[in-house]
């Protein structure tokens, strides 16, 4: 079966250290950690960052730049920076977008609106037209993130209309309060939909999470961990650093017959093209 991709999802936009008390928040924090989740296995790192005074998510491409330098400077590691801003608040489109001229080599590509807490994320079909654009234009692959079936639709719909180009990359999103749940019916109905030639990787929020690993490592997909989606290691058991998640998983995947993808291998199978040091250097 192909090796197994796992991407470290480093921190999300909102949880803040009351709940998570070791998740990063600093430019150097996310970069540190995305390092020892390389050194742990990770082939793909998903960064999200904060704004270091109030904790919350920003889009502000410098704190990016901050971010991506130093893992660039010191892995091999496929980058793959969120165009969501901060889910709920709906910030401009050329704010969430401006992440993108950085050049990473994934982006993640919400593909329809959806309840998050007590408010709605959007992403219009607008906002969806111009990430796609601005994707290609900067050779960014898209990670169709999933939180419901009509995201799926909708992205068939858009590569049919020449928006997006196969093969298509998904991200599938079980468990979020409004969206599909983190089940194996869930799951597969999901997996139905999606094209053959597509590649995939499957996550699952809090505790679920290994329940949604165990069954991509099944099916020939690939996993997506890390403090973003679940701050525990185990059963009451706060995980420390992502590179413990990390680590976590990969003997079992080993233990499903499937070998860890390098970051390299991981370009291989998603179809990437590695950027040279010129191009980062021209954003």
């Amino acid at each position: 079966m192909e090796k197994v991709i796992i991407t470290a999802a480093i921190t999300g936009s909102r949880m803040q250290r009351d709940v998570a008390p070791y998740i990063p928040i600093t430019p150097q924090e996310i970069a540190q950690s995305a390092i020892e989740c390389w050194e742990a296995g990770a082939a793909i790192v998903h960064i999200h960052v904060r704004d270091p005074e109030t904790g919350m998510g920003s889009p502000d491409v410098n704190l990016y730049k901050q971010v991506v330098d130093p893992i660039r400077s010191k892995t091999d590691l496929v980058i793959c920076l969120t165009t969501s801003g901060v889910p709920g608040l709906n910030l401009p489109t050329e704010e969430r977008l401006a992440c993108l001229a950085l050049k990473p080599e994934l982006a993640s590509f919400d593909a329809g609106s959806i309840n998050l807490g007590q408010k709605p994320f959007i992403n219009s079909v607008e906002f969806l037209d111009e990430a796609a654009r601005q994707m290609r234009e900067y050779g960014v692959k898209p990670e169709i993130e999933a939180f419901d079936l009509g995201m799926i639709i909708t992205a068939l719909k858009m590569r049919d209309e020449g928006k997006l180009d196969d093969p298509l990359h998904f991200q599938f999103v079980l468990g979020t309060p409004a969206g599909a749940p983190a089940t194996a019916k869930a799951f597969l109905h999901f997996y139905e939909h999606i094209p053959e030639n597509a590649t995939w990787s499957n996550i699952g929020i809090g505790a679920p999470q290994i329940d949604m690993a165990m069954l991509a490592l099944i099916m020939g997909g690939h996993i997506r961990v890390g403090m973003e989606d679940a701050i525990y290691i185990r059963k009451g058991v706060l995980a420390k650093t992502n590179a413990e998640i990390v680590e976590r998983y990969v003997p079992l995947c080993k233990e499903y017959g499937r070998e860890i993808a390098t970051p390299d291998e991981a370009r291989k199978i998603l179809g990437l093209r590695k950027m040279a040091v010129s191009e980062h250097e021209t954003c």
